[in-house]
């Protein structure tokens, strides 16, 4: 499971992370490495509006509900994740040794007695630090440190410098360490979207240090004005074996075929989706990027190796992950028990809701974001877009539904009950701002008759009244992960985005396919 830190130690949890990613990076040392756990239902029932529909004659028994056997899979799972960690730091240092086969960086032992004055408890778990920083084990640190101060000077990159424990740039959230940091350079990703792209070809080669002049062609513009698009980008990072990159054009339009290639066959079997990581393969599913707006987005990606911090990033990418700062800093937006009036952070928002008082709905707000206009008219396809007209479909077309007969009970029975009936029943979902209506087929007019929309909008606080929030991508990661799980409410996520908590998190979430 995946505890949330109180919103007091964010900025040290940020710091943690960050600290590890010096250490291991090297970037100013000269080296280089040679039982039953299903939750009581007895409150739960059926709802009366449904059961007209339901045809006690049709329905079927479910052999094996898959809920209690992924509980308690993700709860064995966590709890020996947290049995194996460290105890001392002589054990710390075996462990480093025996995953990553060198000796921990310079400075270990401090970050260790930090990490443990603040009860970090994944004290081990940093392979994610490690898979980031592996492609700049091939570059000589001066080659590295070289890049960080260019990379520093693209469109929508800030270059944070660290001067005799100080930084400049942004507020850096160093706390206790400032004094350990040393001097250093390092460009962090302003943009929600992940930029470095770098050719399988390039990577692939041991020539990572030839004329880096030669290959920043165009990267100063910020957008792509029409010459190239993500995808392309995208597609040239993939083996050229792979479907991607054997596609004749790209960007052709989808027929009917392909499009229903990319939904899951209905079938009677069963089951959830049990993967965290993010690692959807794009180069092995190409035309599954119809559905991701990221494809889309304006912002121009980087084909170069440069060592840039991003908040998230897509599977394929090369930027570095650290801690977002909508997880450490304290907003009304996006900070559970944040007190806007006092100016503090409480244990438990002022607008909480008990459980059994809260709306028994799944709901989702939030701007009609999702992707961009490089090339313009796939708007229909982004995630949030599909997510609201699935939601607000009123068509007669058969669902399944699956429930508890008798109520309270373990044994479930599905049936299928009208799409419009159910969505009625279960479903609050929404826009509440228009946002890039230039992009949708048919303009703002189409955007508005093809959606619903709440024009009364919400606060982070309102999301508190309902049982099931979803948590979905928009123009990059979601920023409100943290605080829907801190919340007393259900949490719902689908992403495609990998962040720095990927490994320390277990399922207690519900994932969501990214490709319905």
């Amino acid at each position: 499971m995946y505890e949330i830190m109180p919103g007091r130690k964010r900025g040290i949890f940020f710091v943690v992370v960050v600290s590890a990613v010096f250490m291991q990076a090297g970037l100013w040392a000269g080296r280089k490495q040679t039982q039953n756990n299903f939750p009581d239902n007895s409150l739960v029932s059926t709802s009366k509006d449904l059961i007209p529909f339901m045809n006690l004659d049709t329905r079927q028994k479910i052999k094996e509900h898959p809920i209690p056997q992924l509980m308690a899979e993700a709860e064995s799972k966590f709890r020996s994740l947290l049995s194996r960690q460290s105890k001392t730091l002589a054990e710390a240092v075996q462990e480093y040794r025996r995953r990553y086969k060198r000796d921990p960086p310079r400075g270990f032992d401090h970050w260790w007695q930090f990490a443990k004055d603040n009860d970090v408890l994944m004290i081990d778990e940093y392979d994610a630090v490690v898979e980031d920083l592996a492609p700049f084990w091939e570059l000589p640190a001066e080659e590295v440190r070289r890049r960080a101060n260019v990379a520093g000077m693209l469109p929508s990159i800030d270059l944070v410098q660290v001067r005799n424990g100080n930084a400049s740039t942004i507020n850096l959230r160093t706390g206790s360490t400032e004094d350990r940091l040393p001097d250093i350079d390092f460009p962090i990703n302003s943009m929600a979207e992940g930029r470095i792209l770098v050719p399988w070809e390039h990577r692939a080669s041991s020539n990572e240090t030839g004329s880096l002049s030669s290959q920043l062609t165009g990267v100063n513009t910020p957008d792509w004005r029409g010459q190239g698009n993500v995808w392309e980008a995208y597609r040239r990072t993939c083996p050229p074996t792979s479907p991607a990159r054997r596609l004749y054009s790209s960007l052709r339009a989808t027929s009917s075929h392909h499009q229903s290639s990319l939904l899951a066959e209905r079938s009677h079997e069963f089951s959830f989706a049990g993967d965290v990581s993010g690692n959807y393969s794009f180069c092995e599913n190409p035309w599954a990027h119809y559905n991701q707006g990221h494809f889309f987005s304006d912002w121009r990606t980087v084909s170069v190796l440069f060592p840039v911090f991003s908040p998230a990033k897509a599977s394929g990418y090369l930027d570095i992950r650290i801690p977002s700062h909508y997880y450490y800093a304290q907003t009304r937006r996006y900070t559970y028990g944040w007190d806007p009036v006092n100016l503090e952070l409480k244990s438990t928002d002022h607008m909480e809701t008990p459980w059994e008082q809260k709306s028994d709905k799944i709901f989702w707000r939030g701007a009609s974001t999702g992707g961009g206009s490089s090339p313009a008219g796939f708007a229909a396809n982004y995630q949030r877009h599909r997510f609201v007209r699935m939601a607000s479909d009123e068509s007669p077309a058969n669902r399944t539904m699956v429930f508890a007969d008798p109520p309270g009970s373990n044994d479930y029975v599905y049936t299928q009950v009208p799409t419009s009936a159910l969505n009625a029943e279960m479903m609050d979902v929404a826009f509440v701002k228009v946002v890039d209506s230039f992009n949708y087929p048919g303009g703002i007019g189409a955007l508005i008759r093809d959606h619903r929309f709440d024009d009364g909008g919400v606060n982070l606080g309102d999301h508190w009244r309902h049982k099931y929030l979803v948590d979905i991508d928009g123009m990059g990661y979601s920023g409100r992960f943290f605080s829907f799980l801190e919340s007393d409410s259900a949490v719902m996520k689908a992403t495609v985005y990998r962040e720095f908590f990927e490994q320390w998190v277990q399922p207690w979430y519900v994932l969501l396919h990214n490709q319905a």
